[in-house]
């Protein structure tokens, strides 16, 4: 779903650029809820900029809160109906192996979101190309960042080599980053 709402936001509507959405996808992964914090700092942007008749910042609240309205109302209607349902269908072999074929396109979906927030972390500029039916999205690397590379590495041996958690690394990473972009190494 992150994936198909990065691409609609930025591709397909404008409403942000790469860099915003991959700031907002950040943001949102760093707490509970990703989805839910993606869709609104989406929302809040895109009424921000097109707010049509009304105020921007009365367009931004109001999408704000007509996305948490139509992104919750649905789960929940979900739980409370389903849920009496759901040991039955456990015991499902047919929804079983739907429920793995669902796993398995839900890998890649995610493998097509860390492939953007690489994209988009390492390079500053990315150009999307049309060959066919396929949309490629190439990075321009003269535009390479290696601050980004290299913090990111300084994360996969924190978390793989020296076994540190997740919220220890991410704090060493923000304020690697921090301390980047104070001395204007960011390239952003």
């Amino acid at each position: 779903m992150l994936a198909y709402v990065a691409q609609q936001a930025v591709q397909t509507y404008g409403w942000l650029n790469a860099g915003e959405m991959v700031r907002g996808l950040a943001l949102a992964e760093t707490t509970p809820g990703p989805l839910i914090m993606v869709v609104q700092f989406v929302a809040f942007l895109g009424a921000y900029r097109d707010p049509g008749s009304l105020d921007p910042w009365a367009a931004a609240l109001l999408g704000a809160l007509l996305t948490t309205w139509v992104t919750f109302v649905p789960c929940f209607l979900f739980i409370f109906l389903g849920a009496p349902y759901i040991e039955r269908l456990r015991g499902n072999r047919h929804v079983s192996s739907a429920l793995s074929g669902i796993t398995a396109a839900i890998v890649g979906v995610i493998a097509n979101l860390a492939l953007y927030f690489a994209e988009h972390t390492l390079f500053t500029t990315v150009d999307d190309h049309t060959v066919g039916p396929l949309h490629l999205a190439v990075p321009d690397f003269a535009t390479f960042r290696p601050v980004a590379l290299g913090i990111a590495l300084v994360a996969v041996v924190l978390i793989l080599r020296v076994r540190w958690s997740v919220l220890r690394t991410l704090g060493v990473c923000a304020g690697l980053g921090l301390v980047a972009a104070l001395a204007g190494l960011t390239g952003s």
